[in-house]
């Protein structure tokens, strides 16, 4: 099974001028290079722009690239996006997971769930989360003031401990995202990976990681 490749996006991390129609092009972009999924990560917008935001994404996604939308259920039902990712701090995964059976969730609507510690992996997948994010693994500014980051022996911890697809976050780039694969987790996610790229770069380094031709730590090719 070829790994999910995951875009986190961050206007945050381009400046606080950057415009919505620039944060849409990098969408396009990632869509374009063959991204799986495409997380809508904008803490700052209002529900309004948000929603907007959010249709236009999926919209340009064309069924290709699923969405899924940080921290707002209402707004990734009402865009026709392909699931939410909730936070330490968002409603409960069991309530959200319950809350969708009892109302009718659309066909392979998912609920992800951020992680950073084994505890909190088994947490959510009891919940009944369809998958977690799990990171830092690795050293990225937007975390270094809330400590170390985890590495991949606690990676690999949790990857065997859960039956759910674990995607490892956190300063990752296809130089270390094989790794993370060979540490279990099921795929990757990224920003800077993404937003610092061109299309042909991106999809170039999307294509290997999907076809497992990627380069090793020791520089073999696999």
């Amino acid at each position: 099974m070829k790994p999910i490749v995951c875009y986190v996006t961050g206007r945050d991390a381009l400046g606080a001028e950057v415009s919505t129609d620039k944060m849409l092009a990098k969408v396009r972009t990632a869509v374009a290079a063959g991204a799986d999924w495409v997380q809508i990560r904008e803490r700052d917008m209002t529900a309004r722009a948000l929603l907007e935001f959010t249709k236009a994404a999926v919209a340009d996604a064309a069924g290709k690239t699923r969405v899924i939308v940080n921290d707002r259920l209402d707004v990734a039902l009402a865009s026709g996006a392909g699931g939410v990712h909730l936070r330490g701090d968002s409603v409960p995964a069991s309530t959200v997971v319950r809350w969708l059976a009892e109302t009718g969730a659309p066909a392979g609507f998912l609920v992800g769930v951020s992680c950073h510690s084994r505890e909190d992996a088994v947490k959510a997948e009891a919940a009944g989360a369809s998958y977690v994010f799990f990171g830092p693994v690795f050293d990225t500014p937007a975390k270094r003031k809330f400590g170390a980051p985890q590495g991949l022996a606690k990676l690999a911890d949790v990857c065997r401990r859960v039956a759910i697809p674990v995607i490892a976050i956190g300063g990752i780039d296809e130089s270390n995202a094989v790794e993370c694969l060979q540490a279990g987790a099921a795929g990757i996610a990224a920003i800077r990976m993404f937003q610092e790229r061109a299309e042909a770069e991106l999809g170039a380094a999307i294509g290997r990681l999907h076809s497992g031709k990627y380069e090793s730590p020791g520089g073999a090719r696999r």
